[in-house]
């Protein structure tokens, strides 16, 4: 074997060593809401993960809850959805209650010592992380343009980027990571 081979089969061994314990630690803290340990990214699917970063009390995650069912029906087949609720003090009845009451029917995390939002790099809520098939982050930021700020949004998104990573992540073998921060509440005034 030659000395570059041996070179590439150490860095991609290390790499992948590297996403192992990455994957392993997103289960510290993350549970469902019958609180068992729960891990997004060790399901054993081959497909594309999309973590849901949301909050409660946060008026721009509630408006966005149409978008996600939507995009989250159209890439059922490719993708598995999962909300996070990030935010310590929720008691799962509550997250529960809010989730019905805006007509979700994914599987719904919370992640209150934020294993999750530092594995998907996530700062607002609504916000979603990405992860390939081999649950590399490929993107992780804002669904879409729908908000400007806070107090002012389009009448329509006029760019997408959750889909557009989705389809990227779909379609091509290598994808390189991207970010776009979101419009929303912020996630670290919840420490």
């Amino acid at each position: 074997m030659r000395s570059g081979e041996l070179r590439f089969r150490i860095v991609s061994m290390a790499g992948s060593l590297l996403l192992a314990a990455a994957v392993a630690s997103a289960q510290r803290g993350v549970v469902d809401l019958d609180g068992r340990p729960a891990n997004p990214l060790s399901s054993g699917s081959d497909k594309v993960v999309v973590l849901v970063f949301l909050r409660r009390d946060c008026p721009v995650s509630a408006r966005y809850a149409l978008s996600i069912q939507q995009i989250s029906k159209r890439y059922a087949d490719t993708a598995g959805f999962w909300l996070v609720y990030p935010d310590k003090s929720d008691q799962a009845s509550d997250i529960r209650k809010s989730a019905a009451d805006y007509g979700y029917h994914l599987p719904v995390l919370r992640d209150p010592e934020h294993s999750l939002v530092k594995l998907s790099h996530v700062q607002i809520t609504p916000e979603v992380g990405v992860f390939d098939r081999h649950h590399r982050l490929i993107y992780d930021g804002r669904i879409d343009n729908w908000y400007v700020d806070l107090a002012r949004a389009r009448p329509a998104p006029t760019t997408h980027e959750l889909e557009d990573a989705l389809r990227a992540a779909t379609e091509a073998s290598c994808v390189e990571p991207s970010e776009v921060r979101g419009v929303g509440c912020y996630i670290s005034d919840l420490e």
